[in-house]
């Protein structure tokens, strides 16, 4: 077996040589290092020892015995860690000195909706005919494949799901929530522009072709009034995050600080308590 046949699989071999930091195992003539940080004793030469064999980020052949959360058979989510307009992105899948790519021929056309660091990939293993590991990216089949049936609609309608955006259309963006339901946000229902591997909080406005409907955009209750968006820009920029007027101000002192009347600002007070980002205390209004 060729080495670059090897990359990529839990091989077993045995143990030829040790120094301080590694044991080294070889596996049909090649060498790989194994960190003994990984294992609860030293190996003795001859023993035989199983891991995951790959070429580590500084070319160097490797083998762990803590194998990496996706595999060439296992798909998982993996966090994005950097982004190579040239290349793709790379992922992290558990290994400790090595990020795999995820080829730019598998993300889509645009940069802008290209994934970001910290967000989150599902993927697998795969590797080519040189030996190397690549990230190769879920399609929309395959969610569909593990996606759940929304069932009794009324159950979920107008609550919050949160999930993983998957792909980008021209009409709206895929989603797979943290419930395993496939979501669909039209553009008309996005709060902001959309990329591939983002994380979204979205509320069920219905369902179609066993997808659930989604929506951004805050429910009517939700929406700020620019009164209040006013309010909470001053507390943000107010020591301590609080400010000396509440309900119970005086309308003129009110009128000279914010410049609109007090049945307006009580209007926005009652508003951003609703929403619980404000509270009132011994004559102070704090933001929470």
């Amino acid at each position: 077996m060729e080495i670059t046949d090897m990359y990529g699989q839990v091989l077993a071999g045995t143990v030829t040589d040790l120094n301080k930091d590694e044991a080294f195992v070889q596996i049909e003539g090649y060498t790989f290092a194994l960190d003994l940080s990984e294992l609860t004793e030293i190996p003795e030469l001859g023993d035989e020892i199983a891991g995951f064999v790959y070429e580590n980020q500084a070319h160097k052949n490797k083998m762990t015995t803590v194998l990496p959360f996706v595999t060439q058979g296992v798909w998982d989510f993996a966090e994005v860690t950097d982004v190579r307009t040239d290349l793709g992105v790379f992922v992290n899948v558990g290994l400790e000195d090595k990020d795999i790519v995820v080829s730019l021929d598998d993300l889509p056309f645009e940069h802008n909706e290209w994934p970001k660091k910290g967000d989150s990939l599902m993927v697998k293993l795969e590797v080519d005919h040189k030996g190397r590991l690549w990230g190769k990216l879920a399609d929309i089949e395959l969610y569909t494949q593990i996606a759940r049936s929304p069932g009794e609609l009324k159950t979920i309608m107008n609550k919050d799901e949160e999930g993983t955006v998957i792909a980008i259309r021209d009409s709206g963006a895929f989603v797979m929530t943290e419930s395993y339901y496939m979501g669909f946000i039209h553009v008309n229902e996005q709060s902001e522009p959309l990329h591939v591997g983002q994380h979204i909080k979205a509320r069920v406005i219905g369902e179609s072709h066993r997808r659930l409907n989604l929506s951004m955009k805050p429910r009517a209750y939700e929406e700020i009034s620019p009164d209040a968006q006013m309010i909470v820009a001053v507390l943000e920029h107010s020591i301590d995050k609080k400010i000396p007027y509440t309900d119970k101000s005086d309308p003129d002192d009110i009128r000279e600080y914010f410049g609109i009347s007090k049945g307006s600002f009580k209007r926005a007070l009652g508003n951003l308590m609703k929403q619980r980002k404000i509270e009132q205390k011994d004559g102070y209004t704090y933001l929470k």
